[in-house]
């Protein structure tokens, strides 16, 4: 090595040392390779294996156990979506016929793309926005638009955590404070609150005690201060979760991902011993045929599969980052997948024996009310005595002799029904009732749980199981905006990490308003959606046509020591994207023709009712969608034109004490050779293969000294080049 050489220099110091490949060549003398502290021969044997995966281990974390990992992505990936969007959607979309069009979908669309995830996230042991520059550069605003969305999601997703937390210390009280609706007092009259007469005792807390909601969004009512300081704890836990990374987060997982599945199993018990629990449960499973073949349902069950297995988000992809490079990725696809679909059978079972337990209830109560009017018919002269069976005893009134009376009341007296308003008091219309997202949770539930033995018991494990599943799905999320920049920018996990969650705080109050509630629709239903879409589409379309598929499957081959199925290679290639690209058509065309809009609480009315958002809420929208999708043509065109490097010419070696080390930097411009620091093939950090490669002076082909394909060389230093995009 020369002697002015930094290397030679400093080459015992503890400093890091940066050269780039040029100078290096440029200052390059005859010496003893065999002797140079730059040799990666194979002659060292394991010891020269050791040092390799000591060094890849400084680089990078790594999972304390396998356990450790499958939970982290469970955790990820059932959150509070499976507890209250699949059961609702499986109730509004034909019970069990919509099991149907969302396993098709999971198996054609959603475990490939899954393991494609997995596959890169473990091969190139980047986040997502390392991992798109290395596939393909010009699409590597797709890792960037990962960031946005998960930005994007985190704001609003903690939220709810915080409305879970409120919940969670209101219900060490007996009787529960959503159980019956308050009175007011004035002086010696005593009324109950209109608002909450009007409607129900748990839908008035949710509205006016928990969310003090305004009537539109247009109408912000200030901070909710409750709900702020929920928030700021919220925050405060999912910032001491992640701030060591999965350090801190791969324990924490232990329980946030085990735990839901205890209250699961105790909520399933106690559900089918609830009376009623057998009719909501057939409810569900009886299959109305006709929404197999509605387009609406297969469009909604595609976007609950996306947002099931956190497609798109980059949080697949960075937890998988930190695999051993020989992880079998493919039987985790498979498992989370199933876990994922079981824990959302799971949820519905138990959301609906216990809605069939709150349909008898309310049924019941029909019942007793219309008997009650029509008794005051009777008494009135309104009715004659002769249109009730003579068996029917209203002391003891049952369901089936009350719709017989209703029955012949509706026949004998057709012209005057309607004005007696009469209802018919069936079970399948309280069974039908759907209440969506978070009503489901905090106002259909809630009152269920109202009517069970020892009440606040079953609200604080309810609510503490939400809490761990939101905290899950947010310590993935927050993965999927920390590990790519912390990655790509090298910037201080710690701090970087702690100023995501006071950023986001800060940001989040715009969601803790009175109005916050309908920010919280328009995130959820509309802002994310459709960039996660476009996102996954050029996901799959960079690896399977820009990268090719079958480059990556025998890539795979190599990584796993086994080969993938064919069904992989044919999903990738062509079913998975003509599918996405129908479903983003599709939702494109839903809102041209159905205007975005929310259900706003109308205080007056104690009812919900639709309504669109106006412009300047129209206009906030479009630019959160357009945000989270413009990193993909900026990058794509600023690499295209060359006005941005990537990364093909660029290269620099590192040193720390003597030893090698990768890094990045410039080289000439002109040079249009990327090189990469050569390692052994199942350890490389990417899944680029090796084209040529640079020795010493002197030295002959590696292809012709050793007989192994590998490329574990006896004497001097190798760089290889990385394949340029095939964009």
């Amino acid at each position: 090595m020369p002697k002015n050489s930094k290397v030679t220099q400093r080459e015992h110091s503890g400093e890091h040392v940066t050269e780039s490949v040029a100078d290096l060549l440029a200052l390059e003398e005859p010496v003893d390779y065999k002797q140079s502290v730059l040799n990666v021969a194979g002659e060292a044997g394991s010891k020269q294996k050791a040092v390799e995966e000591e060094l890849d281990a400084e680089d990078r974390p790594a999972w304390n156990s396998k356990l450790q990992y499958i939970l982290a992505q469970i955790g990820f990936s059932v959150g509070l979506g499976n507890i209250w969007r699949f059961p609702y959607l499986c109730q509004k979309n034909g019970g069990g016929a919509y099991l149907v069009p969302y396993l098709v979908l999971l198996i054609i669309i959603g475990i490939p793309l899954f393991f494609l995830e997995l596959a890169v996230g473990q091969r190139i042991r980047r986040g997502s926005i390392g991992v798109w520059h290395y596939v393909c550069p010009r699409l590597g605003g797709i890792g960037f638009s990962s960031c946005i969305v998960c930005l994007f999601v985190g704001l609003y997703y903690n939220v709810i955590i915080g409305w879970s937390i409120f919940y969670f210390f209101k219900s060490f009280q007996y009787p529960l404070p959503w159980s019956e609706c308050p009175v007011i007092r004035n002086g010696t009259l005593a009324v109950v609150e209109p608002e909450c007469e009007k409607s129900s005792a748990t839908t008035y807390f949710w509205y006016r005690e928990a969310l003090d909601i305004s009537d539109s969004i247009s109408e912000s009512g200030g901070l909710n201060w409750k709900m702020t300081l929920c928030l700021l704890v919220a925050w405060s836990i999912v910032g001491m979760a992640v701030v060591k990374g999965i350090q801190s987060s791969g324990k924490v997982m232990y329980f946030s991902s085990l735990f839901p599945y205890v209250v699961l199993a105790c909520f399933l018990v106690r559900g089918l011993l609830l009376r009623g629990a057998v009719d909501g449960i057939l409810h569900m499973f009886t299959p109305k045929l006709d929404k197999m073949l509605d387009p609406q349902v297969w469009r909604e069950a595609a976007t609950q599969v996306f947002f099931a297995l956190g497609l798109g988000f980059g949080g697949v992809i960075a937890f998988s980052s930190y695999n051993k490079q020989d992880n079998n990725c493919h039987f985790d696809a498979a498992l989370v997948s199933f876990i994922n679909f079981f824990t959302s059978v799971l949820a519905t079972l138990v959301v609906f024996a216990v809605l069939g337990f709150k349909a008898n209830i309310m049924n019941e109560k029909c019942v007793v009310e219309n008997a009650e009017k029509i008794l005051g018919y009777l008494n009135t002269n309104v009715l004659s005595r002769d249109l009730i069976p003579p068996h029917v005893n209203f002391s003891h009134l049952t369901t089936k002799d009350y719709m017989e009376m209703y029955n012949v009341i509706m026949t004998v007296k057709e012209d005057q029904f309607p004005a007696l308003g009469l209802d018919p008091c069936l079970l399948e219309d309280e069974l039908d009732k759907s209440v969506q997202g978070t009503g489901l949770a905090f106002i259909a539930f809630t009152e269920a749980m109202t009517h069970f033995p020892a009440s606040p018991f079953w609200s604080v494990m309810f609510f503490l199981m939400l809490i761990n599943l939101g905290l899950g799905s947010m310590i993935g999320t927050m993965a999927g905006i920390t590990t790519p920049i912390i990655d790509t920018f090298k910037v201080p996990k710690e701090m970087f990490t702690v100023g995501c969650c006071v950023f986001a705080f800060f940001v989040g109050l715009l969601f803790v308003q009175r109005s916050g509630n309908y920010f919280v629709t328009m995130f959820d239903d509309y802002s994310a959606t459709l960039p996660l879409t476009v996102i996954v589409i050029l996901e799959n379309i960079a690896v399977a046509w820009i990268y090719g598929t079958k480059k990556f499957m025998q890539e795979l081959t190599e990584m796993l020591g086994f080969r993938p199925y064919r069904f992989y290679f044919y999903m990738w290639k062509f079913v998975s994207p003509l599918c996405m690209a129908v479903l983003t058509t599709a939702s494109i065309i839903q809102l041209g023709v159905t205007p975005p809009g929310y259900s706003a609480w109308i205080k007056e009315e104690a009812a919900e009712r639709y309504l669109y958002f106006p412009n300047w809420a129209m206009a906030l929208l479009i630019t959160l969608i357009v945000v989270a999708t413009l990193p993909i043509p900026v990058v794509f065109i600023l690499r295209h034109f060359h006005l941005l490097s990537d990364g093909s010419n660029t290269l620099s070696v590192s040193y720390k004490k003597g030893r090698m080390m990768k890094d990045i930097s410039n080289l000439e411009e002109n040079d249009e050779t990327r090189f990469i620091l050569s390692k052994v093939p199942s350890e490389a950090p990417s899944p680029m293969p090796t084209h040529r490669s640079y020795l010493g002076p002197g030295s002959t082909s590696p292809l012709e000294n050793s007989g192994n394909p590998n490329g574990r060389y006896g004497s001097g230093y190798l760089l290889a080049s990385t394949p340029e995009s095939e964009l």
